[in-house]
């Protein structure tokens, strides 16, 4: 048989993308899955569309792959990370506030009564953000996040947050690259939160991280150019949000989309309905032992209406305690 040759260079590309911390195994490019019908309908799915004889077989630059990021790629309990950093913000900020002590959340916050700072609602959260997230530059916020990222530590697991990470995901991401895909975290923490460790670990470069924003302007500071963020909200990605974060920051619709709660499910449905060939991937949260068991109730990362719709549409639902052999990386 006569080798194409753009087939051949397109394997090395393949190949060299596919050399990494993650690497795949050509014998089982995703050995911390159960070979569960699930699993198979993954790797089906990829090797439909990659391979240049099958009537589903979809061009390289077309193959773009979004992840939601809390509840799908780590975990998100008992609230969001970013949160647990703004806390942290907070108390490491108090000295310079003494009015905190008797001004809510603040105060709340530094009592360590999450019950009176959830209860105010998305108000006291936002006040919460908008505080510790602005009033600096970008590359201030950002080398404070990424220090945080390094030595954080979960209150329940001890482990540090970053290491909080679903092994069976970080397959997954690999997987994907190593077939030409090109992944994006799209999701509705902070865009200038993520992007410091996104690539350290999952693999996912700055540039390719999606996420909700807050107003910015640009200024010179002693001779010196700076991004400066201000205390308002510009840019929500979440619900209706996703789908047009899509648009603006990748500007081509996705092939695979893969969300775990109610606020993914417009992601799903733009990358999904009324375009073939795609993949819905939905993760729910059925381990209680190894993680946590949540869906329709939960106020972090509810799972109600898009599980409702996934036999319908046809996504494919993650069981994390029957798919996956561990949940962590070791």
């Amino acid at each position: 048989m006569k080798l194409n040759p753009l087939h051949i260079a397109f394997a090395l590309v393949v190949a060299i993308r596919s050399i990494g911390p993650h690497a795949v195994s050509a014998d089982d490019p995703l050995p911390s899955w159960n070979d569960t019908d699930t699993k198979t309908s993954i790797t089906s799915f990829v090797q439909r569309v990659t391979d240049p004889d099958s009537p589903d077989f979809v061009e390289p630059a077309l193959r773009i792959a979004t992840f939601d990021n809390d509840g799908t790629l780590w975990s998100e309990k008992p609230f969001y990370f970013q949160l647990a950093f703004a806390l942290d913000r907070v108390k490491a900020m108090a000295p310079m506030h003494p009015e905190w002590k008797q001004t809510q959340p603040f105060q709340a916050v530094l009592e360590g009564d999450m019950k009176t700072v959830m209860a105010g609602g998305k108000e006291s959260l936002l006040k919460i953000v908008a505080t510790t997230h602005a009033g600096m530059t970008a590359a201030e916020f950002e080398a404070l996040a990424y220090d945080w990222i390094q030595t954080a530590k979960h209150p329940k697991t001890g482990r540090l947050y970053k290491d909080m990470v679903y092994q069976p995901m970080l397959e997954l991401l690999t997987y994907l690259r190593s077939n030409g895909f090109k992944t994006f975290i799209v999701s509705g923490g902070g865009i200038d939160f993520m992007r410091p460790w996104t690539m350290e670990t999952y693999g996912i470069p700055p540039d390719q991280v999606v996420g909700s924003s807050i107003k910015t302007k640009y200024e010179l500071r002693d001779g010196k150019p700076v991004i400066l963020r201000m205390p308002d909200i510009d840019f929500i990605d979440d619900k209706e949000g996703k789908p047009i974060g899509i648009h603006s920051h990748i500007g081509r619709r996705p092939i695979f989309a893969a969300g775990n709660s109610d606020g993914d499910w417009q992601m799903l449905q733009y990358a999904t309905m009324d375009h073939s060939p795609s993949f819905g991937l939905i993760v729910h949260h059925t381990d209680a032992d190894r993680e946590w068991a949540y869906d329709r109730q939960s106020a972090v990362g509810k799972l109600d209406k898009v599980l409702d719709d996934a036999p319908k549409q046809g996504w494919t639902v993650v069981d994390m305690k029957r798919d996956w052999k561990q949940i962590y990386p070791k």
